[in-house]
């Protein structure tokens, strides 16, 4: 029964916020990042995501990415910076090899900082992953 459920540990897919240049506004914004570091692509990608902090919360926000091919991103969403005091959840889900994959990525209040950057591979600008 329980002890047959086979829950698949989640290896080389990671969620980023990523600083980057917007040119509309002429400023920098903060954005999410999937990332699939895999040999093989992730389908059927979603992503729920939300701040909180005690009592205070953002929305709850609900992303269809679909396919994240290997070795490369998708962009998720604009993280907008007061929502950076609060704790941030992305909860991934996705299919690989034909098996449901799920795995809760959270990025702790005010860890988020240009202090805290360094480059992420793959998309080469200057981010930081979530734990």
């Amino acid at each position: 029964m329980k002890k047959d459920i086979e829950i698949p540990v989640v290896k080389d897919v990671y969620v980023a916020i990523i600083r980057e240049w917007n040119e509309e506004f002429l400023d920098k914004d903060w954005n999410a990042y999937v990332i699939n570091d895999k040999d093989t692509a992730i389908e059927m990608t979603m992503v729920v995501s939300k701040g909180y902090d005690g009592n205070r919360k953002t929305s709850i926000m609900r992303h269809n990415l679909g396919i994240v091919e290997p070795k490369s991103s998708k962009k998720i969403e604009v993280v907008q910076e007061d929502v950076l005091t609060l704790n941030n959840e992305f909860f991934v889900t996705f299919f690989a090899n034909g098996t449901l994959h799920d795995k809760r990525f959270v990025f702790e209040k005010n860890t988020v900082t240009e202090s805290n950057l360094r480059v992420i591979p793959l998309i080469e600008k200057e981010g930081i992953y979530a734990k």
